[in-house]
């Protein structure tokens, strides 16, 4: 099969050894990759997958089973998309088969290739480990991204006000259209924040030069759920503001957890949020596809930081 891995910088369509599926896997011939964050840093050399997992870049998928293993549920022929560790952005995938679900009833796989990664991002975070409760206010920051147009939708459906910080006036209205209650645009004065606050659950994949503001703006008993580090990894934070206010501060990977957090996670989305997209309360925001072969454009729009929404890599253009 062939595959896309990140070479000196660059991504290359590469012959790669063909995969056996074992017992509760799925083989999946795939339709649609989408592309995340984690595999721009990948394709720099900045980030390399988990021990024992594909070094072929793309942590989400779409497409058709084309084999089961023994002891998976799973039929051939069945429309899915997938939360992977690696190895997306190819021609077929490997996968736990509890790592799957079903495309939801009127998705296309393109669009389908895109929610994986970042509703389980979203959910994982806010409602699992922040444990939001119903009203409690949220602040997102980034949240024109992949992971912020999840995290809007899903705090509007569960009762949420939600605020954002983003980068243009034009994200911003993007992220208000989705549900957000408003927001600041960092050049203009993200100290603003203030002034909308205090909040009690903030998502952040910035870090560093965020980090003191996030203390300011929680409030008592607030969570502050880290996921990157797009802003630098250093700060210097005013620890009496974290005893004052009982706040938390909580760091959160999910490409390194084992397969059974990831299956007990999928599991949940599947319950809580999958039928939302059948109900027409949430929506896939696919920005913008390209196919396979011209995976480098589609990096380097990823990598102007406009984008709204997903880009999503088409891999077999007979599936879509």
């Amino acid at each position: 099969m062939k595959a896309l891995q990140g070479v000196e910088g660059q991504v290359e369509w590469l012959e790669q050894p063909d995969l056996t599926c074992d017992v509760g896997q799925v083989r999946i011939r795939i339709a649609a990759a989408g592309l995340n964050r984690a595999d721009l840093l990948q394709r720099a050399g900045l980030y390399p997958p988990p021990p024992g997992a594909s070094l072929v870049l793309g942590m989400e998928c779409s497409g058709v089973i084309s084999e089961v293993g023994a002891g998976s549920s799973w039929q051939v022929g069945d429309r899915v998309c997938a939360l992977l560790a690696g190895g997306g952005m190819a021609e077929e995938v490997v996968v736990d088969g509890r790592h799957v679900l079903p495309v939801p009833d009127g998705m296309s796989l393109p669009e389908a290739a895109g929610i994986p990664e970042v509703y389980a991002t979203a959910w994982l975070n806010l409602f699992q480990l922040a444990a939001l409760k119903p009203g409690e206010k949220v602040l997102l920051h980034a949240g024109a991204s992949g992971v912020g147009s999840a995290g809007i939708q899903l705090c509007k459906a569960f009762g949420n006000p939600v605020w954002v910080s983003v980068g243009s006036a034009e994200r911003l209205a993007y992220c208000e259209a989705l549900g957000a209650q408003g927001g600041v645009v960092r050049s203009d004065n993200l100290e603003s924040l203030k002034d909308l606050g205090p909040f009690n659950v903030i998502l952040d994949p910035v870090g560093g030069n965020y980090a003191a503001l996030n203390l300011k703006i929680l409030g008592v008993d607030g969570r502050l759920v880290l996921i990157g580090l797009m802003g630098g990894r250093e700060a210097q934070l005013d620890l009496a503001q974290v005893l004052g206010k009982r706040i938390h501060i909580l760091g959160s990977t999910l490409r390194s957890r084992d397969d059974q957090f990831k299956a007990d996670l999928l599991s949940d989305l599947g319950q809580h949020v999958w039928p939302l997209f059948t109900e027409g309360r949430l929506k896939p925001q696919l920005a913008r596809s390209f196919l396979v072969k011209d995976a480098e454009a589609a990096f380097a729009e990823l990598a102007t930081n406009q984008v709204s929404g997903k880009v999503v890599l088409v891999i077999d253009e007979s599936l879509v």
